[in-house]
């Protein structure tokens, strides 16, 4: 842990509407070097974070705060950490430099109030795309420094899962399948991740291994069932390199979550499902697609247990989940 003293700063919190809608204020909450300090959160596992990187992003940081760096050690402990810095009064603000493992880890054990900022670190970094922030480091750390020095907060909802929070996605289904079918490739040899065309052949060979099918296991809050079911809290739901995949274009952060549940997979719809993907709701009539909006709470069964994922993350597998929103949930330093 490297402790580090700087100057003042002073952090406005603001409240993003729908998409169009003028922001509005939330709170005004100052901190100096006096009053707080900055917890720098770091996943030194992380496809994209390495020790000159972590130096570099601390030193952006430094512009406008006082920086403690943590590392992560393990599986969730980015999430015993936000919870001891939550119940730390003299912390102010949180950075997380990771992907999107490690920044659902530290939301689930995030504390009401205390400002949170995701530096990407992973080999996607869906989050900080999605809101704004962009792909690169740097560029972040720059963007998030300027961002607390001016007050710039955005109030965001989450997503729960079986009572675990998720900032983006949860599937259950294909999408934990693919996920869990690119995590058996393993990783490179500096401990990464595999990158986007290895993810893309492992989709591929749990489709092939179905022959393209899944029958509807899932029943969908009594109301139907499913083949599988995907969550999502924003968009985009996900990229592949740059293409951003709009499995829920109307899904906003300021909102409740939506629900996509595709009733019956088979080779002839595969295409649709790729338009789904690639192009959301311009990608033409789905009948056998079901989108719900604005959802509070939704619980599935499965006939089976099927495999979870959250945010990326393979979670197991599941024969019940509850999905459920949460408004207003953490402010996001932008």
């Amino acid at each position: 842990m490297t402790e580090y003293s700087v100057g003042a700063a002073g952090l406005v919190s603001t409240r993003t509407g729908p998409a169009g809608a003028r922001s509005e204020l939330v709170e005004r909450v100052p901190f100096s070097r006096a009053s707080g300090r900055t917890v720098l959160i770091v996943n030194p596992r992380a496809s994209r974070v390495t020790r000159e990187r972590i130096g570099g992003v601390e030193r952006l940081l430094r512009a406008s705060c006082e920086v403690e760096t943590v590392l992560t050690a393990g599986p969730r402990d980015g999430t015993r950490i936000a919870e001891d810095v939550s119940n730390d009064a003299s912390v102010v603000a949180v950075f997380v430099y990771s992907g999107d493992g490690g920044f659902n880890e530290v939301i689930n054990g995030l504390g009401p109030g205390l400002p949170i900022g995701f530096l990407p670190g992973g080999r996607t970094n869906v989050l900080p795309r999605a809101l704004g922030i962009g792909h690169d480091a740097f560029d972040a750390a720059r963007r998030l420094a300027e961002g607390a020095s001016a007050g710039h907060r955005r109030r965001i909802s989450l997503g729960r899962a079986n009572g675990r929070r998720f900032a983006v996605s949860s599937g259950v289904g294909l999408d934990a399948e693919f996920v869990r079918a690119w995590d058996a490739l393993g990783s490179r040899r500096n401990g990464c991740k595999r990158g986007d065309i290895a993810f893309s052949a492992a989709a591929a060979r749990v489709l092939l291994g179905k022959r393209g099918s899944i029958a509807s296991t899932i029943d969908v809050g009594g109301d139907g069932n499913a083949a599988f079911i995907l969550a999502a809290n924003g968009d985009p739901y996900s990229y592949v390199g740059r293409l951003p995949l709009h499995v829920s274009p109307s899904a906003s952060f300021e909102d409740r979550i939506e629900l996509v549940s595709v009733l019956r997979l088979t080779p002839s719809m595969i295409p649709r499902l790729m338009a789904l993907l690639m192009l959301g709701a311009k990608g033409g009539e789905r009948h056998d697609i079901v989108q719900r909006r604005r959802v509070d709470r939704c619980e599935i069964t499965c006939s089976a247990p099927l495999p979870f994922q959250m945010d990326g993350e393979d979670l197991g597998d599941v024969t019940r989940v509850v999905f459920e929103s949460e408004r207003d949930a953490i402010d996001v330093i932008v």
